[in-house]
């Protein structure tokens, strides 16, 4: 039996291509991030993140690497955008969120990458790092919708976001699949020149909590809708961990969180005093206890 994502009523009502006119109004001046450059998007302009008047994408197609929730037998149907609102200076992926390697793409050819990715099995739409392009990734879900696209939506996103930009997407999004990655002003200044990461990601995910809930997995074991957690365990940060996951815990203790022990030194990483190293086994360890002492039960252990 086939499940409905989130949209397809709003796509037969009309409200989709509704929310497209008003999140098209954030792109001019542009207030799609916490950020607020306010530049012109729509005339072409570009802010912080670089991003311009067309959506721009890095390469599309089945993922395995993702949560087993996410993945099933078909794999999750990710579509990676270029560009990146907040910047970390420890990103892995640099050569697409800083220098923006990718095409730039027309609505018509977003919908029809989101209809490939379902033709090819895939149990999910994954849009990773969608923030600052969510009116032309709106635009193309209503012409997906129109053309028989039925997979759940996963916004995969950095956690800094504009809760005004959110609630576009309540009754849209499926899955939400934001990082917690710091807990104090001080370390996000210094690794992504956003000092308000912290509040901005705690009413982020508050409002997403308040959209979809908890993880909620069918019989194979698949994700069909709530919230998913993603914290990057860095070095010699065990302290911000345990805020972010009282953090996590105080809007449900169901709430899905992937404790992640994969980070390495990547872009200009080596210039910053005490991330230019792995994360020690013995770190990753108490990520986890103190997870668990936050009274957190659904931990996606790598």
């Amino acid at each position: 039996m086939r499940t409905w994502p989130a949209y397809a009523g709003l796509a037969d009502s009309g409200e989709l291509r509704r929310r497209v006119t008003q999140a098209l109004d954030l792109l001019a001046p542009c207030r799609l991030c916490p950020r607020g450059c306010g530049v012109d998007r729509s005339a072409g302009e570009r802010g912080f993140c670089g991003a311009g008047n067309r959506a721009r994408v890095a390469s599309f197609g089945p993922h395995r690497g993702e949560e087993r929730p996410l993945v099933g037998t078909g794999g999750s149907g990710t579509v990676f955008f270029s560009h990146c609102s907040l910047g970390c200076v420890f990103c892995q992926n640099s050569d697409i969120s800083h220098d923006g390697v990718g095409e730039d793409v027309t609505a018509e050819q977003l919908a029809g990458m989101m209809v490939h990715v379902q033709r090819m099995g895939c149990h999910n739409i994954n849009l990773v790092t969608p923030t600052h392009f969510l009116p032309h990734i709106l635009e193309a879900l209503a012409a997906a919708a129109e053309m028989g696209c039925h997979l759940p939506l996963i916004y995969n996103c950095s956690g800094y976001e504009s809760v005004e930009a959110l609630r576009l997407l309540d009754g849209i999004v499926d899955i939400y699949m934001p990082d917690a990655k710091f807990a104090t002003p001080e370390t996000a200044m210094r690794l992504c020149r956003a000092p308000d990461y912290p509040e901005r990601m705690a009413a982020a995910l508050a409002e997403m909590h308040r959209q979809v809930g908890d993880l909620v997995v069918d019989a194979q074991g698949l994700a069909r809708r709530g919230l998913l957690v993603r914290h990057l365990v860095m070095p010699g940060q065990v302290t911000e961990t345990a805020a972010i996951m009282d953090r996590v815990a105080s809007l449900s203790r169901d709430t899905y969180v992937n404790v992640m022990p994969q980070y390495r030194p990547s872009y200009r990483a080596e210039e910053v005093a005490g991330i230019s190293r792995r994360v020690a086994t013995a770190e990753y360890q108490e990520a986890l206890a103190v997870a668990r002492r936050a009274g957190l039960t659904r931990l996606d252990e790598r």
